[in-house]
C-alpha cells in the first residue's frame, strides 16, 4: 500500500511537509496545495522550489479552469525539474465552486471534457487528477468517470463525496466501486481515514486498491501512516506507559520544529500563530480533554503565549488512543 499526503491549503505547506517527514514519516508521496496564478506568487513558488522539497516525492497542484493557464504553470513546473502535475476537481469550498474552479468545475461536463483534451494535447508532464464525485447529485459521476477515461491519467484520486457535501456525510463507497470496476486507471482513495478501523473497512471491500491519501486524518493524528502499515502487517496497536510518553515527547518536537520554520520564513507573531492555530484545529483531538488549552491557544496574541499555552497542554493533559482521534473533532469547522 502506498500512502499519500492530502493537499490542504494553508495547512501543508512545505515548513509542515518536512517536519513531518523529519519526524514522523511513512508518507510515499506528497501532494501540494494548489497553485493558481499564471505568474506564481512569491508564496507559491517558495512551496514548489526543488531546494524546499528535498528528499520528498512531492507532486504540485493546479486549480484552474482555463487550459492555457494550466499549460503555462505546467511549463514553470517542468523548468523546476518537476515530471507530474496533479488537477485539483475536488477542493469543495463555495467560493471556489462558484467560479467553476475546483470540484464547481464537475457541473459542466462538456468544457470538462475540452479543457482536458487541450491539456492532454499540450502538456509534457504526467497529469493526474483528484476528483469529487460530482456536484449536485452523485448520478453525474457516470459520466465525469466516461470523461477521464479518455486520457491517459497517470492515477485518479477519488475523494467520493459531492461538491455539496463538503466533508459532511459519509463518502460514497459504491461511487468508488463504480469506478473500481470500470477504469482502467490507476486508482487512489480519498476520504475519512482516520485510524485502523476506517481503512479495515475500505480494505475488506476494495482489496485491490494500493494507494490511500490522508488528509483530515493524518493532520488530527500524524502517526497514522505508521499505524496503518502496523496494522496491514498485523502488529499490535497497544501502547504502555511508556510509549506513550515517548509519543508525546516526539508530537512536542514536531509542533515545535513546525513554529520554528514558520518563524524562520514569516515576519510578525500574527501571521505565525495564524498557521499554528489552524493545526492545533486538528491536533488538538489528540489530548485528553484539551478545551481549555485549545482556548488559550487561540487567544494567544503572541509567540510568548502560546508557546506558554502549548506548554501547559503537553505538561498537564495526556495523550488519547489514536484509535479514539476521528473527524467529527474538526467537521464543523471546515463546514
Amino acid at each position: 500500500m502506498q500512502y499519500y499526503m492530502a493537499p490542504m491549503e494553508g495547512l501543508t505547506g512545505y515548513v509542515y511537509r518536512n517536519a513531518f517527514r523529519r519526524h514522523f514519516g511513512g508518507i510515499d508521496k506528497y501532494f501540494m496545495p494548489f497553485l493558481t496564478n499564471k505568474k506564481l506568487s512569491h508564496r507559491e513558488r517558495n512551496d514548489i522550489l526543488p531546494e524546499h522539497n528535498a528528499g520528498l516525492w512531492a507532486v504540485p497542484q493546479i486549480l484552474t479552469n482555463r487550459a492555457e493557464d494550466f499549460l503555462c504553470i505546467a511549463q514553470e513546473l517542468k523548468e523546476y525539474g518537476y515530471e507530474s502535475v496533479n488537477l485539483n476537481l475536488g477542493c469543495p469550498s463555495g467560493t471556489v465552486a462558484a467560479k467553476h474552479l475546483g470540484a464547481g468545475f464537475l457541473a459542466f461536463p462538456a468544457e470538462l471534457d475540452a479543457f482536458l483534451e487541450h491539456i492532454f494535447e499540450k502538456c509534457e508532464l504526467k497529469i493526474s487528477v483528484k476528483t469529487r464525485i460530482g456536484k449536485e447529485d452523485a448520478r453525474e459521476w457516470e459520466t465525469l468517470l466516461a470523461i477521464y477515461e479518455k486520457y491517459p491519467l497517470e492515477e485518479l484520486i477519488i475523494h467520493p463525496r459531492l461538491q455539496r457535501d463538503y466533508y459532511k456525510n459519509t463518502p460514497n463507497f459504491d461511487a468508488y466501486a463504480y469506478a473500481a470496476e470500470h477504469s482502467g486507471h490507476s486508482l487512489c482513495y480519498n476520504g475519512d481515514i482516520t485510524g485502523a478501523e476506517s481503512y479495515r473497512k475500505l480494505r475488506e471491500r476494495f482489496p485491490q486498491t494500493g494507494k490511500v491519501m490522508l488528509g483530515r486524518g493524518l493532520l488530527a493524528n500524524p502517526w497514522l501512516p505508521g499505524d496503518l502499515r502496523a496494522w496491514e502487517c498485523g502488529l499490535s496497536k497497544d501502547r504502555n506507559e511508556a510509549h506513550r510518553e515517548c509519543d508525546k515527547v516526539r508530537l512536542r518536537a514536531f509542533c515545535d520544529d513546525i513554529l520554528s520554520g514558520y518563524c524562520a520564513v514569516m515576519s510578525g507573531d500574527r501571521n505565525v500563530l495564524f498557521k499554528m492555530k489552524e493545526l492545533w484545529v486538528y491536533m488538538g483531538e489528540l489530548f485528553e480533554e484539551p478545551q481549555k488549552y485549545l482556548k488559550r491557544i487561540r487567544k494567544a496574541e503572541r509567540i510568548s503565549e502560546y508557546k506558554a499555552a502549548v506548554n501547559a497542554l503537553f505538561v498537564e493533559r495526556e495523550l488519547r488512543g489514536r484509535e479514539q482521534v476521528s473527524c467529527g473533532f474538526f467537521e464543523d469547522v471546515l463546514s
